[in-house]
């Protein structure tokens, strides 16, 4: 079983930083796949990026990798989502997630964490 922790939300004023954090326990996941996503009121989920345990590679929405990062410190468990020049339609819950490998890409995002909300006013 694989637990996740998001924190570090809150609310900040448009423009602002936020660097959220993701703590892992449970099963091993090296060789996961750690993903950010993000829900809106009123719309869908949306992925925002993604990270591997393993050599730290990373992928993003094409719309978020200008201003968000996705960064992992293996000694602490931790995946992190260092978000730049925060925008009120910044605002959402923002949830962590780890996949199991499906060859090179993520499988399906199995385990889930609780969400941290941001806020983001103009």
């Amino acid at each position: 079983q694989v637990q996740l922790v998001e924190s570090g939300g809150g609310l900040v004023q448009a423009g602002g930083s936020l660097n959220l954090s993701c703590a892992a326990s449970g099963r091993t996941l090296t060789n996961y796949f750690m993903g950010w996503f993000r829900q809106a009121p009123g719309k869908e989920r949306e992925f925002i990026g993604r990270i591997t345990w393993s050599g730290g590679s990373t992928y993003y929405a094409d719309f978020m990798k200008d201003r968000f990062t996705i960064s992992r410190d293996n000694a602490k468990n931790t995946v992190y989502l260092q978000m730049n020049s925060l925008k009120p339609e910044d605002t959402a819950v923002y949830y962590c997630a780890a996949a199991a490998p499906l060859g090179a890409v993520p499988g399906s995002w199995g385990y889930w964490g609780q969400g941290t909300q941001v806020t983001v006013s103009s």
